[in-house]
């Protein structure tokens, strides 16, 4: 029985992505124009959101342009498009959701989408990873995209050399 709702009405994860669909096209809609815009003009993008933030409009309000910034910087700093389920990933993290990808599926690209668009106001934007490698090298590497934009990066680590932590 149950398997014949699931036909008609997909399962619960397939109406999430497709809810996600809609907003994906929203992002897309931006695409052709953000293309068009020089270095310069997308790096102002990000004062651009700033004051329309301060101006009160909220992070939801101008989600679908920031993303498409961001994938253009990607584009242009790294080499590196969004695709559509990256961009499906972003829109989870914002909004406090947990998405699962698997190894190879772009988690760090994704990252990037929700950390651009909640370090737009002004109190800062963290990214919390499993060891000092991978921290260090994101950080290197999509720093990239942040940096592109006019936004700056940091990176903490432990102050433990590995040999010190073999010992320990």
């Amino acid at each position: 029985m149950f398997s014949f709702l699931t036909k008609i009405f997909g399962t619960a994860n397939d109406r999430i992505i497709k809810k996600f669909l809609k907003e994906v096209h929203k992002i897309n809609q931006y695409e052709e124009a953000i293309q068009s815009l020089t270095d310069e003009e997308l790096r102002n993008k990000t004062n651009q959101f700033k004051q329309q933030l301060a101006d009160g409009q909220t992070l939801d309000d101008i989600t679908y342009e920031a993303f498409a910034v961001v994938r253009e910087a990607a584009k242009r700093s790294i080499g590196q498009r969004h695709y559509d389920v990256q961009l499906i990933g972003g829109l989870i993290l914002h909004r406090g959701m947990i998405t699962e990808m698997r190894t190879g599926e772009g988690k760090t690209l994704v990252s990037t989408l929700a950390l651009y668009l909640n370090a737009l106001s002004g109190k800062g934007s963290h990214l919390v990873t499993v060891n000092d490698y991978l921290a260090k090298r994101d950080s290197d590497w999509m720093g990239q995209v942040f940096k592109f934009l006019g936004l700056s990066v940091g990176c903490v680590i432990s102050q433990i050399s590995d040999a010190e932590r073999k010992q320990a």
